[in-house]
């Protein structure tokens, strides 16, 4: 994935690229409150360190790691995955910017929709064009990984 530049958003002090190896540690740390609530599901460090290259991150001037979200790529379709925020920096638009970068990245690789899964509300994604959506249509491995005792809703975007 290319590198984004800084640019100027609705939550300053903060800019969006994507993930290196190194910042695995980083994104452990920030989903491990989402894991705890129940929102995301647990993964070992080695994971996001092997997987790094699926994830965009918001990083704030400090070079603190305070958003990530996972795009997985499938033919034609991708997942986004382990889309968090920290706490301090919701509802200052990290999250959009996180959706909007993802999405651009999702049409560079000529993806032409998106697939979400979620235990919360889904407000963000459904205010950015996602929609309930049958896991039948989604990917076949990633719709028969969601737990149902988790009850997530899938949501899907075309882009």
């Amino acid at each position: 994935m290319p590198p984004l530049a800084p640019r100027p958003t609705g939550a300053p002090g903060f800019f969006v690229r994507p993930a290196r190896p190194d910042d695995g540690a980083a994104l452990a740390a920030l989903s491990r409150p989402f894991v705890r609530a129940g929102a995301l599901r647990e993964r070992p460090l080695s994971l996001y360190i092997a997987q790094a290259a699926d994830f965009l991150v918001a990083q704030a001037p400090d070079g603190t790691l305070e958003g990530c979200l996972g795009i997985r790529v499938h033919p034609a379709t991708g997942v986004l995955y382990n889309f968090c925020v920290a706490r301090h920096r919701q509802g200052s638009g990290m999250g959009a910017r996180l959706l909007q970068a993802a999405f651009a990245a999702a049409r560079n690789r000529s993806l032409d929709t998106l697939f979400t899964a979620t235990t919360g509300s889904g407000r963000l994604f459904l205010s950015h064009g996602f929609r309930p959506a049958s896991p039948s249509l989604a990917p076949a491995a990633w719709a028969e990984s969601l737990d149902p005792r988790r009850g997530a809703r899938v949501l899907a975007r075309a882009l």
